[in-house]
């Protein structure tokens, strides 16, 4: 059983706690998008090895994340989350560390590419604690009817850090391309105290956990296996969008590296803008109004249109105006998706839940970057968003002929 909520030291509620922690940390891991790109150039990488920084952080969190969900069941949500946030931080200033080493000559060629991917297994290991606990602990604070909307805070929450992000990087970028990895690092660790201070614990440390037997048996409720493999291939679509953006746009405007950092902070801040605004003003009447069968179809439709109008684009408003359209689509979608499998389980089961869908997503985030720069290098400029269009409709097909059905488990919270 959950433990009741614990009240806030102050006038701010546990959902408002929740969502400012998240948007930190958001904030932090989005003000590296549009300086990566053309880091990795500078320190003499290719775009496939540009990628593999994505792909390792993502394999480790693939592993982690439900460990790491099902432990806040054991040990409690609040000291999981914080481990997640001083992981982050850590891996990151390492991974600063070693990009001045390589940009001063200290380190060079394959040594110093393999010295990077290291530093992002070690961060994807730590801080895949994050997402799949604060999304256990807002199904803690949430009741069935509200689950939508209250996954909809933390899509808010990862909106609004893209919002800002992408643009604090971008002018970060102008004091050097290393500022913003710095920035990032200290980031978390004051967002690591702002929450050891502030957040509650929504489950005790001695709540009796679901039997192992019954955690076994969550892979085979219904629809559940469906909802993570399409969390984890809409994942793919969208990464492989995210980690060759930047390439696109500096190769199709014929951007400097600081200029393209500039141009994608304000692209991506366009993008996370309408996501937040959908995930934080339009998700509530939504998901009161229709089921997330048929918001996750909206959402599958949308982004995939966004994805085949964006190599379209051969100027800066027509390829910001796909990314919105990608943006709002994927603000429907993850959101539905979350609610869909937390109502598909019990009260005890949502961290297990919460973790499985995160190493569903970090699937998507593992193999995406891989296949978009691959595609982008091998094939063509536009080849990774025509791929991810045909994903995202192939995943509406299945969807509307599968039909699956949300039922929640015997123990859900209501």
């Amino acid at each position: 059983m959950t433990a009741a909520p614990a009240r806030p030291r102050g006038p701010l509620s546990p959902k408002l706690i929740l969502f400012l922690t998240i948007f930190v940390a958001m904030l932090g891991l989005s003000v590296l998008f549009p300086i990566i790109a053309p880091l990795g150039r500078e320190l003499g990488l290719s775009v496939t090895q540009i990628g593999w920084f994505s792909t390792a952080y993502s394999l480790a969190q693939f592993v982690f994340s439900p460990i790491w969900g099902s432990r806040s069941e054991r040990v409690g949500r609040k000291p999981v989350l914080i481990l997640g946030l001083v992981g982050f931080s850590l891996s990151f200033g390492l991974f600063g560390v070693l990009a001045v080493l390589g940009a001063q000559g200290v380190l060079a060629g394959g040594l110093l590419f393999v010295l990077l991917v290291l530093s992002r297994v070690v961060g994807g290991v730590l801080s895949s604690a994050t997402l799949p606990t604060a999304q256990a602990m807002m199904a803690d604070l949430s009741s069935e009817k509200d689950r939508a909307a209250a996954m909809g805070l933390i899509g808010a929450a990862f909106g609004l850090g893209v919002v800002f992000g992408p643009a604090l990087g971008a002018a970060l970028s102008g004091f050097g391309l290393t500022t913003p990895i710095f920035f990032s690092a200290g980031l978390g660790l004051v967002t690591a105290l702002a929450a050891w201070r502030t957040l509650p614990e929504t489950r005790r440390a001695d709540a009796a956990p679901a039997p192992a037997g019954e955690r076994r048996a969550l892979l085979g409720r219904p629809g559940i296996l469906l909802f993570l493999a399409v969390s984890a291939l809409y994942t793919l679509a969208s990464v492989g969008m995210e980690q060759t953006i930047a390439f696109y746009v500096q190769d199709t405007l014929r951007l400097t590296p600081e200029g393209t950092a500039r141009t994608v902070g304000l692209m991506l801040a366009v993008f996370g803008l309408l996501a937040a605004a959908v995930q934080g003003g339009a998700m509530r009447p939504l998901s009161r109004k229709f089921a997330p069968g048929p918001l996750i179809s909206v959402g599958l439709l949308v982004m995939g249109a966004g994805m085949f109008l964006l190599p379209l684009g051969q100027s800066f408003w027509p390829i910001t105006a796909a990314l919105a359209v990608i943006g709002v689509g994927s603000a429907v979608l993850g959101p539905s998706l979350s609610a869909a499998l937390s109502l598909s389980a019990g009260a005890g089961q949502q961290g297990a839940v919460a973790g499985l869908n995160s190493s569903a997503l970090a699937l998507g985030r593992m193999t995406g970057p891989l296949i978009g720069t691959g595609l982008y290098q091998g094939v063509g400029h536009a080849a990774p968003y025509f791929l991810s269009g045909g994903i995202l409709l192939a995943l509406l097909l299945w969807t509307l002929i599968a039909r699956p059905q949300v039922r929640p488990a015997q123990g859900a919270k209501i």
